[in-house]
This record gives structure tokens, C-alpha cells and sequence, in this order.
């Protein structure tokens, strides 16, 4: 792991991986942690702007995804208001001056530095020059092939695979990339535990066909034949749905912030707070990437993963002191998801991460009956009633 963060100047002295036959690779602490702390911060390996996002017009920086719109913008673009004036435009972040486009492609960077860098990393192999709004160019087949299955909230993105195998194209040391690929879970299924990714299911398969061809068609390379074969796309696929992790952006979540520390008398905080309570809604927008993070799952997690600086920097900090020898773990389901039944996270582990839990928290509640929640019983309801329907199909999403 550390050679990934050698640029940034992280210390992982306090850190070890370790290895189980249960649980596969995780991270444990090798000294105390207090809450509150660092623990540590990672790029990731490869990142990509949901295509979702893209198509209603999020501007992210192709690279590192850091919002492009500045506060104002993002925030008249959300209320549909096209006059709208935020009060202190100073604390915005965003510096369009700054901002760099591809002279081939003219998709968009935040920095000359991120330019430069999505060149040497993987653009260079993707990039479609006048082609990029061209319908019938192999890369924009796939994208919508992709969009057309896997509709809103996105879980995963093709493009990530994409940029795996430009990343390989592009690198000098092939193998120390497909080495690096190659620590990650990327089994298509759980054979002990006789689980399948909910993205691999048989009623995908014909779906999983096409967009094989489309991947084939767009990216085929001499040097990651395994990758195109049908069970190492599979395998592949696999991979992004297990390993990605979203993220979110949003240059007017960045102002808000900085208004909230802001001081100022009480009648002008009460103002400002009450504009922000009527304009602000919940506007981040997801982003995907394969990580370096080696964190396992647990329902009552001493870990969490944030992004500070508005782009794809991690940051991982403690959400209570952590003992040496003690696992670090975070947890791959969202606050509302941790509050559900044991039943309920298990199944909502099992279909997207292939592992059943047996955190401190599911072990206590062994006894407890396999029900899920009133609103899972409902949303199987119309799940099931969307297959009795003769005109509805299969989309590759998670609701």
C-alpha cells in the first residue's frame, strides 16, 4: 500500500494489514488511536464521475473530481432560480481561472496538474477527441448501453473498468499495475456462502452479454486478454461492484460549511442561516473509484471515510479510540441502512459486498427474527409486482 501514498507523505507506522481466511485482507492498528484522529488519507487508484451525474450536467474535474461549478452556479442550477445571489461569494473554493480543458477533447480539469496528470495516467487511450459526442464512437456505445441498464442511483460504473485497462495501456510497468488490480476482491460470487453479486444474477445475462461485446469492442488489448473473456469481465465487474466507493462533491455544501464558521453578530447569523435553510437541500452527487482503503465492515464501525477537500482525497479518521491489535473498520452501509434489522443488513451485505457480517453487533442479535422492515416488505411488494408485469425489465440497480 504505501508506495500509492508515497507523494503525499503519509506515515503508515501506526498501521498493518493483515490477512484471514474469513475475512481476506483487513487493517488493524498497531498502536493507540484516539478518537477523533487521523488515521490516514489515500487517493484512489482509478475514479470516474458516475455517467448519471454527467448527463444532468454536474461538472466535476475529469480527474480528481472536484466541483467545477462554483457555489453560486451549482446553486442556481439546483433551485432553478437563473438570479439567484449568494451572500459572501468569497468563501467559495472554486477558481475558474484555473480550470483546463483537453485540446483534443475539451472535457474538463480543475488544474493544469490534473490535465496533466489524467494524461499520463489513462486519457491519452480514452480520449475521443472530435468524437466525443459522437453516438456511434465504440466508448459512447458503451456509456449508453451502460446508462440504459443501470439507471439512477448508480452503484458502480463501467468506466471505472475503462480506466483500468487504459491505466495498463498507457503504463511503462504493465505487470505492476495488474498487480495492483489484483489485490482486490473480484469474485463474481461467495461459493462457501453460495451468494452471487446482485449485479451478476441470471437475469442480467443477457445485459452482461452486451455490454461484454460493447467493453470488447471499445478497449480490447494484447496485454489483458483475461479481462475479455467472459468470466474475467465477469470477474471484473465483480471487482468494481465489491471494491468501488462513492463520493460526493458540491462546491455549494463547500460554502455552506464555510458560512457555518463564520462569526458574526446574532441578527446577521440568523438571516444567513435562514437563507441557507431555504435554499439548501441535499445536493451531493455521487462519484465512484477503486480504492486502496483495506477496511473490512462492521455495523457499529471505529472508522469513517470522508473527503475534505472536495475531491477524491480520503481521509480516514477514528470515530472512537482504538487499541493496538484492534481491527479498523468502517461501515459499508449508510446510517439509515445500520438502524435496519439484522436481517435487513445482511441482506443488503450479501447481494452487494458477498459476506455475511458477524460483527460484535449481528452476533448480539443472533436471536432476533429474520424479518425485514415494513419499508423493505414494501419495496419487495412492488418488486414483485413489477415481475408480474409483462412489459417491465430487469434494470441493474439497487433501490
Amino acid at each position: 500500500m504505501a508506495p500509492v501514498f508515497d507523494d503525499l507523505g503519509i506515515s503508515f507506522s501506526a498501521l498493518i494489514v493483515c490477512y484471514s481466511l474469513f475475512q481476506g485482507k483487513g487493517l488493524f492498528a498497531k498502536k493507540s488511536i484516539k478518537k477523533g484522529e487521523a488515521i490516514f488519507l489515500e487517493r484512489p487508484l482509478v475514479s470516474a464521475q458516475f455517467l448519471w451525474n454527467a448527463l444532468y450536467k454536474y461538472k466535476a474535474c475529469e480527474y480528481c473530481l472536484r466541483a467545477l461549478e462554483t457555489a453560486e452556479e451549482n446553486a442556481r442550477r439546483l433551485s432553478g432560480i437563473p438570479g439567484l445571489s449568494l451572500p459572501h461569494p468569497e468563501l467559495c473554493r472554486v477558481r475558474p481561472e484555473l480550470h483546463q480543458a483537453c485540446p483534443q477533447c475539451q472535457v474538463m480539469y480543475c488544474s493544469s496538474e490534473c490535465r496533466q496528470s489524467a494524461a499520463d495516467q489513462y486519457h491519452r487511450a480514452l480520449c475521443l477527441g472530435p468524437s466525443q459526442e459522437d453516438p456511434d464512437h465504440p466508448i459512447n456505445k458503451l456509456k449508453d448501453a451502460w446508462r440504459s441498464m443501470h439507471y439512477p442511483p448508480e452503484t458502480s460504473s463501467i468506466m471505472l473498468m475503462a480506466r483500468m485497462v487504459a491505466v495498463v495501456k498507457q503504463a511503462k510497468d504493465k505487470a505492476h499495475w495488474q498487480k495492483l488490480f489484483s489485490y482486490f476482491c473480484s469474485r463474481a460470487a461467495n461459493e462457501e456462502e453460495e451468494i452471487a453479486h446482485k449485479l451478476l444474477g441470471d437475469q442480467f445475462r443477457g445485459q452482461l452479454a452486451l455490454l461484454h461485446s460493447l467493453f470488447k469492442a471499445a478497449l480490447y488489448d494484447d496485454h489483458l486478454t483475461r479481462w475479455f473473456v467472459p468470466e474475467g469481465f465477469r470477474s471484473l465487474f465483480a471487482l468494481v461492484g465489491t471494491n468501488g466507493q462513492g463520493i460526493g462533491t458540491s462546491s455549494l455544501s463547500q460554502w455552506v460549511h464555510a458560512c457555518d464558521a463564520l462569526e458574526l453578530p446574532a441578527q446577521q447569523r440568523e438571516q444567513l442561516d435562514s437563507f441557507i435553510d431555504q435554499l439548501y437541500k441535499d445536493i451531493e452527487k455521487g462519484h465512484s473509484f477503486i480504492s486502496v482503503l483495506q477496511c473490512n465492515h462492521s455495523c457499529i464501525p471505529n472508522a469513517e471515510a470522508s473527503f475534505p477537500n472536495n475531491n477524491f482525497l480520503l481521509k480516514l479518521s477514528a470515530l472512537s479510540d482504538i487499541t493496538p491489535g484492534e481491527e479498523i473498520c468502517i461501515s459499508y452501509l449508510d446510517c439509515c441502512q445500520r438502524d435496519r434489522s439484522r436481517h435487513s443488513r445482511h441482506k443488503i451485505l450479501r447481494e452487494n459486498y458477498l459476506f455475511v457480517c458477524s460483527c460484535p453487533k449481528c452476533v448480539s442479535q443472533m436471536d432476533e427474527l429474520d424479518v425485514t422492515s415494513e419499508e423493505e416488505e414494501e419495496e419487495e411488494g412492488e418488486a414483485e409486482g413489477e415481475t408480474e408485469g409483462d412489459e417491465m425489465e430487469d434494470e441493474m440497480t439497487d433501490v
